[in-house]
């Protein structure tokens, strides 16, 4: 178990990249199960806000999914589906505990005069490192350029909000 978090870390530090990690469907199972884990745990730690934030993070699971094993099948790499995925999931387990922090520091002082720049700054940083591990990993398992990996990362976080919001709409 050290030795998975350990790669997963080097992962988002761009140091490795899915083809460390081993194909195994178990394997992926086990991630994806510790990414919701680790998000629903930090998730409910925290003081909760309004709407139902355990649906958006299903939604977010099963997209992901569903969106490189599309990847994999269009791009004729269906074999390194698992290790991508896998890559991806656990490299975002690793990463939660911050990114879920950050997304609720920039609610909790969106109205904040002294503390919304820090934070959202903060919140910039964490996505960019995101992004960029995220592509690092598609551009490996895709053995593309740097930025279509960029853009098509880009493109699934936006696809991903948009589900969410077509699913969920923010009530006003």
């Amino acid at each position: 178990m050290k030795e998975l978090i350990r790669l997963f870390m080097q992962i988002a530090l761009l140091r490795q990249g899915p083809q460390d990690v081993p194909a195994s469907p178990l394997l992926l199972a086990f991630t994806v199960a510790g990414y919701f884990a680790v998000n629903f745990i930090v998730s409910s730690v925290l003081p909760p806000f309004p709407g139902p934030w355990v649906a958006h993070l299903c939604v977010d699971v099963v997209f992901m999914i569903v969106w490189y094993a599309l990847l994999m099948k269009v791009v004729r790499r269906p074999e390194r589906f698992l290790q991508t995925t896998t890559a991806i999931y656990g490299f975002q387990a690793v990463l939660s505990p911050l990114l879920v922090a950050s997304v609720w520091l920039t609610r909790r002082f969106a109205q904040d005069s002294v503390w919304q720049f820090p934070v959202t700054l903060m919140s910039l940083a964490l996505l960019i490192w995101i992004v960029a591990a995220n592509s690092h990993i598609v551009k490996t398992a895709l053995e593309w350029s740097m930025p279509p990996s960029v853009a098509l990362v880009i493109l699934q976080t936006l696809a991903g909000n948009l589900l969410v919001l077509a699913l969920f709409p923010i009530p006003t």
